[in-house]
């Protein structure tokens, strides 16, 4: 059996010897010091000038959007843009916060959303967000995107949760395109703090709502002269009363110093396990380029790949079949890619006020797959890998 991942965390052994001597020294398990140095880090590595965790990449998601009608960018009606390809996390907040979800298809080639996908569906409706999701590893021409954006005043959300090191031209790591990213740090994903998620971005307002909504609306985790501003504000005078007073909508999406202290140590071997899975990535990627019956996909426009997953897009529903029997008969453990045509989801129909035609999202639905793709696998599991990916 080769399974979607083989270990919780890189250098698992490690790991746990220094989570169990945190455990036992440590007085404090709710949100603190290590959250913060966590948050810290990781906006260093991803080049933003801040960072803010959460109990899970979903929380981000609802987070982001949350704070931007809380600070009025976006209001009930607006009209979301979104990646057709994508998680339910992403497309759900847009419900639940009365706004209005457009999906927007996605190149089959890149498996994601390209300016010219944007392009044709800003002839037909008027955006006030698009909320972008880097699936797979991959990428669209984020930089395209975000000068598109920035031209018709749109707002640009990033969900970064599969694409974690990915770097396009320039050094620009993905995830640092939009107002704001999301990343998820799931136990399969990239990095492992069990659960957890980030929203990075460079503006100082968004930041501080973000931390509003993430801990129930009040202002304890803001800094002092930001309790100070909103507190004068609303007229509250007194810490003692300032404890339960809350200032806009928000939930209890805290994440706990066991996030904190796993995020640190994981990060530490991020780059290591980007090469890896990289190297791995390539090394298939060859096998499935000789096979006429797959489609070659395209990462000319991305120059480091970071995917946790190896995508496989047959070039037509039947061939898929085919190379699913074949990967579940050699004992490979094979998903879906990811949600699919999103549409196609059963709470979808039920809150939508129409559905679009999306052809190259329906292509990858109907056509593609993908395995697990991590540093453990073995050369004997590439080998079978590999056999699967031969022509039929």
């Amino acid at each position: 059996m080769i399974p979607l991942m083989k270990n919780p965390f890189m250098h698992v052994s490690r790991t746990k010897e220094e989570l169990a001597s945190f455990i036992l020294r440590t007085n404090r398990f709710s949100m603190g010091p290590e959250c913060r140095k966590f948050e810290e880090r990781f906006a260093h590595t991803q080049g933003a000038r801040d960072a803010t965790l959460f109990n899970s990449g979903g929380s981000a998601n609802l987070a982001m959007l949350q704070a931007l009608v809380n600070l009025g960018r976006l209001k009930r009606g607006d009209r979301v843009g979104f990646s057709a390809l994508t998680w339910s996390t992403n497309v759900m907040p847009i419900f639940q916060l009365g706004l209005v979800p457009v999906p927007i298809d996605c190149t089959p080639t890149t498996l994601n959303v390209m300016k010219k996908d944007i392009l044709a569906r800003l002839a037909q409706e008027d955006l006030a967000a698009v909320f972008i999701t880097n699936a797979m590893g991959f990428t669209g021409d984020l930089a395209e995107i975000r000068d598109l954006c920035h031209e018709r005043g749109i707002v640009l959300l990033e969900d970064n949760c599969e694409a974690l090191g990915t770097v396009l031209p320039g050094g620009l790591k993905s995830g640092s395109f939009g107002l704001m990213a999301s990343f998820s740090f799931f136990i399969a994903h990239h990095m492992s703090t069990m659960e957890g998620g980030m929203v990075c971005t460079d503006d100082d307002e968004l930041v501080e709502m973000l931390r509003i909504v993430r801990a129930n609306g009040w202002d304890r985790n803001l800094t002092a002269a930001q309790q100070r501003k909103w507190r004068k504000k609303y007229g509250i005078h007194s810490e003692f009363l300032a404890k339960y007073t809350f200032y806009d909508l928000g939930y209890n999406l805290r994440p706990t110093e066991i996030t904190g202290f796993l995020g640190c140590c994981q990060l530490a071997y991020l780059e290591e396990t980007v090469t890896a899975r990289e190297r791995i990535y390539d090394q298939l990627a060859k096998v499935s380029a000789r096979n006429p019956d797959l489609v070659d996909l395209d990462r000319s426009h991305i120059d480091v790949l970071s995917c946790f997953c190896f995508p496989v897009l047959c070039k037509t529903a039947k061939l898929r079949d085919t190379y699913l029997a074949q990967f579940s008969g050699a004992g490979v453990e094979v998903r879906p890619m990811i949600a699919g045509n999103i549409q196609n989801q059963p709470f979808y129909s039920k809150y939508a006020e129409r559905s679009y035609d999306l052809p190259g999202t329906d292509f990858i639905d109907s056509c593609g797959f993908y395995c697990g793709n991590y540093p453990e696998l073995t050369e004997a599991d590439l080998e079978v890998l590999a056999s699967c990916l031969e022509k039929y």
